[in-house]
């Protein structure tokens, strides 16, 4: 059985079982990983506003957290996502 079936069994919109299994696959053993919003889209071929409202959903069930990370000089960077 995989160990996504959880994530196959709930009530979820296409585009988050989409980004979750992208995130999913590049985590580290941490389960944390930090692409770009616009890199996501790319990979899976999504819009960028789809890709956000799919973390949105995913956020909303409790599968992942974001913190926003920053450069050194204050310019925000990507999103640190972190799989629950």
């Amino acid at each position: 059985m995989s160990k996504l079936t959880y994530l196959y069994q709930m009530d979820l919109p296409h585009r988050a079982v989409a980004v979750y299994t992208y995130l999913y696959d590049r985590a580290n053993t941490y389960g944390e990983c930090w692409p770009s919003v616009n890199t996501i889209a790319g990979d899976i071929k999504l819009s960028p506003a789809t890709v956000r409202r799919a973390i949105k959903d995913l956020k909303k069930a409790g599968l992942i957290e974001t913190e926003q990370r920053y450069r050194e000089h204050g310019g925000k960077s990507s999103l640190l996502f972190k799989i629950i």
